[in-house]
């Protein structure tokens, strides 16, 4: 599996995706807003775009679908409860379809509501385990749920699926929040080392520049799967009174996920 990313350099700081077979040259594009950036990138590789996977139904995933089916004739997938919000859906997924690109290409689709209801990741199992989180799971972060999400959805979604999965996953999320992100760790659980070296490394880096994560990496500073962690619960009662003493690792995500929507 050959994987692009592409930097849109724009306001809202998405990454896209080429996701490619090394055999077929065919490619798959995930949440193309800056379509433009991503046919010029899949031309340079030689590449054929003939697949495009919107995560969710927000425009800035979907806006760039129109123009590049006009431009390759590839076809839409997206999550089948939000196909009729997106328009042009040529196969809605659900949990546990498997989209194939060329010969060697295999994604699972993940059904993961939270951010919306209708949210889909990629897993890939191939070359070592990879997720295309969409707008669920950033880098030291995870998706607020202001625009038709649920965060009792979006805990289970993070505790019940994407925790499991091994610690070797590559993360390859929507947008590029790592900077604020780790800070907002740093705000909440000020004893965490990693956080602060990687908030040092991050800052001297542009987003085209930083590495892909893993998850053993994000376990390590993402304060939404750290919810068993004593530091993490102590400067979270600090900073939410109301918190109970000894908090659920439910009570504990929501609470962040407040905190984090006012921070």
């Amino acid at each position: 599996m050959l994987v692009e990313r592409i930097w849109a350099a724009n306001e809202l700081r998405n990454y896209h995706y080429l996701v490619a077979c090394a055999e077929t040259g065919e490619a798959l594009v995930v949440d193309p807003l800056d379509w433009q950036a991503c046919l010029r990138r899949a031309t340079e590789r030689g590449w054929s775009i003939t697949q495009i996977l919107n995560t969710h139904e927000h425009l800035d995933h979907t806006a760039g679908n129109a123009a590049l089916v006009a431009a390759t004739g590839a076809k839409v997938l997206a999550h089948a409860a939000a196909a009729a919000r997106i328009g042009g859906v040529d196969r809605g997924l659900a949990a546990g379809d498997v989209i194939r690109v060329g010969r060697t290409v295999e994604l699972e689709s993940l059904d993961t509501p939270g951010h919306t209801m209708s949210h889909v990741c990629l897993l890939a199992h191939a070359d070592g385990p990879a997720l295309f989180s969409g707008d669920t799971l950033f880098n030291a972060g995870v998706g607020n749920c202001r625009n038709g999400g649920d965060p009792e959805r979006l805990f289970e979604t993070c505790a019940l699926q994407l925790a499991r999965l091994p610690v070797s996953t590559r993360i390859y999320p929507g947008h590029d929040y790592l900077v604020n992100n780790l800070r907002f760790t740093r705000h909440v659980e000020p004893g965490n080392a990693a956080a602060a070296d990687w908030l040092q490394r991050s800052e001297a880096e542009t987003a085209e520049e930083r590495p892909v994560l893993t998850l053993a990496e994000e376990l390590s500073v993402n304060g939404f799967f750290r919810l068993l962690e004593p530091g993490l619960i102590e400067g979270l009662r600090a900073l939410v009174p109301g918190l109970a003493p000894r908090p659920t690792p439910r009570e504990v995500f929501l609470a962040l996920r407040e905190l984090r929507n006012h921070w």
